[in-house]
């Protein structure tokens, strides 16, 4: 009794060789062969950057009287429809840490908003509520913990001018932050700070009795 043997056809062969290829090449030759070479023929590295161009000037009357420093852990998964994670997917942990300040501004008082006496012994000024500035990214603490992306995305990854690009999960990190920011308190403690800023400055002016409030000023 003989047994016959089937054999792959053509199209089956190149298919499963092509597979072959993509996995030894994630597998260590991207990441052990290229960094050898590198190390082999050396690296220097050369700041051939321009001049720094002023393009304007902004008078500041804000006054920044607290801020708060955050952080926050962003999980963005990216799926494909019909398609598996090993193949087309993304998942990245990324730490962000950043900062918001807590300012007011004083250039928006008006006339109406400061009021003297006749002996200059006492001073009544309305001020306007405190705002919160645009969170800050620190790019020095801020850090991805993971990656996990698919085949296809690794094969962009090759072809990218800005692989591993984590603008993304930046974006999300600062939108978190910016929020954080809303609830913590962080206006209430800029005016408190403001309120006692102002008092010892015009304590110090002669001002016996100084009296702040905070509402729309203009």
């Amino acid at each position: 009794m003989t047994t016959s043997v089937r054999r792959l056809p053509g199209w089956a062969k190149a298919v499963a060789a092509f597979v072959l290829v993509l996995a030894v090449l994630f597998a260590g030759i991207r990441l052990a062969v290229l960094p050898g070479i590198k190390d082999l023929f050396g690296t220097e590295t050369h700041d051939r950057s321009g001049p720094a161009l002023l393009k304007s000037i902004q008078d500041m009357s804000r006054y920044d009287a607290a801020s708060g420093n955050f952080q926050v852990v962003v999980d963005l998964d990216k799926d494909a429809k019909f398609l598996p994670d090993a193949i087309r997917g993304t998942r990245t942990l990324y730490v962000g840490a950043g900062t918001v300040d807590a300012y007011v501004d004083l250039g928006r008082l008006g006339e109406r908003d400061v009021t003297v006496d006749a002996d200059r012994t006492s001073a009544t000024i309305r001020l306007p509520h405190a705002r919160l500035g645009r969170p800050a990214l620190d790019p020095d603490h801020s850090y991805a913990v993971s990656k996990q992306r698919g085949l296809l995305d690794r094969l962009g990854d090759l072809f990218s001018d800005n692989p591993n690009s984590e603008q993304a999960v930046q974006k999300l990190a600062v939108r978190h932050i910016g929020d954080a920011a809303k609830s913590s308190g962080l206006t209430a403690r800029a005016e408190s700070n403001t309120t006692g800023m102002l008092q010892g400055l015009l304590r110090s002016l002669g001002f016996q009795e100084v009296h702040l409030s905070y509402g729309t000023a203009g």
